[in-house]
């Protein structure tokens, strides 16, 4: 069969991959097609656009980039019809897959959305349309099946694909770890400043201002695969703190601690028991928007699964020096509350459905 998938962003394009992996595996004949990143094309995705090119963040961001956005999707539209798939495979992304599954069923195209979009923080009223475009939808969150139960829309829940995610990664030693990246034997603390341009020139520089306050760690910051050396550098200048590259994962399983910018990533650092603390700062007009419409009481998913603040969620103008060293320390030292969290984190895990999410959903989207 012919699928055509459309990913938007780092994680999209990771869950996407594995999606695709199983899909080959269940179906020897498939052809691929679509929009992601490095991880869709080395599972044999003929790329149409990658991500960094697409991916803009905050409304107002938005805005300034209305008419690449709306030139991107008419490139897309035209794309699916030459390309003429079984199936549309939509990953997250609403802003743009949205529109898409509009156009691909008026086309007579069967869709499929995987990992929807939050529509229970915000724009429930799009639930009504999602019903009317797309023909199958998979989540991930247990929560979502119960919320669109309230919408007469029978979704299904596949568990979480960052289970299998974190299960296949090659379990390097620590030994390993240090050497390949040429780092100090000191204890990690992993930054994570996200994976946009935008908001790791936010987000660095005040992770970066406490490393002096914890001269017995050393930190490490996960370089996202679509920047560059050069541009970390810029915002480093002479600091001594290393980068390492496609390695979040292992990463992760070597830090004490990390500082995590808002989004899958606070995940992915929970489901490896690393205690976080959750940052976010973005553009003051992008944030009243985005209180005035988002109804939820958190913005990490680990503390929206388990309905309660499991991790120290810094924000705006909260998220300063001050409140994440005293953060921070408190993660490193107070071992209290890293076993009252590490009891959290395995409670997360549970809720999560276990393992085998990108099979489901593969074997969903063959089976439909």
């Amino acid at each position: 069969m012919k699928y055509y998938i459309i990913a938007g962003e780092a994680s999209g394009d990771l869950h996407a991959s594995n999606l695709i992996k199983k899909i080959k595996f269940a179906d020897k004949d498939a052809v691929l097609r679509g929009w992601g990143g490095d991880l869709m094309q080395i599972q044999g995705v003929e790329l149409v656009r990658h991500y960094k090119d697409t991916a803009y963040m905050g409304f107002v961001e938005v805005l300034f980039h209305l008419r690449d956005i709306f030139r991107n999707i008419d490139l897309c539209k035209k794309d699916i019809s030459f390309f003429k798939p079984d199936v549309l495979i939509l990953v997250d992304y609403p802003g743009f897959n949205l529109r898409i599954a509009d156009f691909a069923k008026k086309e007579g195209l069967k869709v499929v959305y995987y990992i929807s979009p939050q529509v229970w923080a915000w724009k429930e009223s799009r639930v009504k349309k999602m019903k009317r475009t797309i023909d199958r939808m998979l989540v991930i969150l247990p929560f979502e099946k119960d919320f669109f139960k309230k919408h007469n829309w029978n979704v299904e829940f596949v568990g979480h694909p960052l289970l299998d995610a974190i299960h296949n990664i090659s379990n390097k030693t620590k030994e390993e770890f240090y050497i390949n990246n040429n780092i100090d034997k000191k204890d990690i603390i992993a930054l994570i400043p996200g994976s946009r341009k935008q908001e790791i020139s936010t987000m660095l520089p005040i992770m970066l201002s406490v490393v002096d306050n914890f001269k017995d760690f050393q930190f490490v910051i996960a370089g996202a695969p679509s920047i560059t050396a050069e541009y970390y550098q810029e915002l480093l200048k002479n600091s001594n703190v290393k980068i390492v590259y496609n390695q979040t994962y292992n990463l992760l399983q070597n830090a004490t601690a990390a500082l995590v910018t808002s989004g899958t990533a606070t995940l992915e650092t929970a489901l490896f028991q690393v205690p976080e603390v959750v940052c976010y700062k973005g553009n003051f007009i992008s944030f009243w928007l985005a209180k005035k419409l988002v109804k939820v009481k958190y913005i990490s998913l680990a503390n929206l699964i388990m309905d309660r603040e499991i991790v120290k969620e810094l924000i705006q103008k909260d998220l300063n020096k001050e409140n994440l060293q005293l953060e921070l320390h408190k993660l490193l030292f107070d071992e209290t509350f890293k076993s009252s969290l590490k009891e959290d984190y395995i409670a997360l895990k549970e809720k999560l459905g276990g393992e085998g999410a990108s099979k489901k959903a593969a074997l969903s989207i063959i089976d439909y």
